[in-house]
């Protein structure tokens, strides 16, 4: 089993706060079917340092108490980012880092959307719908502000400063 340091720890914790917190004071477009969650420029950070998909995870738990949408968004959209952030883990190109969480969060907070809004028998119309919208607002905020955020971190070296690697 790896050693998760003190450090690690912490930057998870901060890291939380700073989803949950971003989020909830950006409720106004953070949360539906055309959603921006700021907070989502995060989750391409799991490219440096995969322990940060803890509290990725944790604050889009706490941020998804707060939704507009369902109760299913606690377990739907934090299972999204769970998985987006393992699979991001493993994408060596900066340009595809967004992929895994934009695939996601379309599928699967597009599938509980058209669950939630749409009448009986329209399910597959409404993921194509919601998906769609879902998948362009992460796109906008993963490419716009977590691809810069990515590179600005990796270029300063500023995750291994912070872990005390470096």
């Amino acid at each position: 089993m790896k050693h998760i340091t003190s450090r690690q720890i912490a930057l998870n914790g901060l890291v939380a706060g700073l989803y949950a917190a971003v989020t909830i004071l950006t409720a106004s477009f953070a949360y539906g079917n055309i959603q921006f969650r700021l907070a989502e420029a995060l989750c391409l950070l799991v490219a440096l340092e995969p322990t940060l998909t803890v509290g990725l995870t944790l604050g889009c738990l706490i941020a998804n108490l707060f939704s507009t949408v369902s109760a299913l968004d606690l377990i739907v959209g934090t299972a999204a980012t769970l998985l987006a952030c393992l699979l991001t883990r493993y994408v060596r190109n900066t340009w595809l880092l967004p992929l895994p969480t934009i695939l996601c969060n379309m599928l699967m907070v597009g599938a509980m959307l058209s669950a939630v809004y749409m009448p009986a028998g329209e399910f597959w119309k409404g993921l194509a719908i919601f998906g769609a919208e879902v998948g362009a607002g992460e796109a906008v905020v993963l490419y716009i502000l977590g691809v810069p955020l990515y590179r600005f971190i990796r270029k300063t070296g500023l995750m291994d400063k912070l872990l005390g690697r470096g």
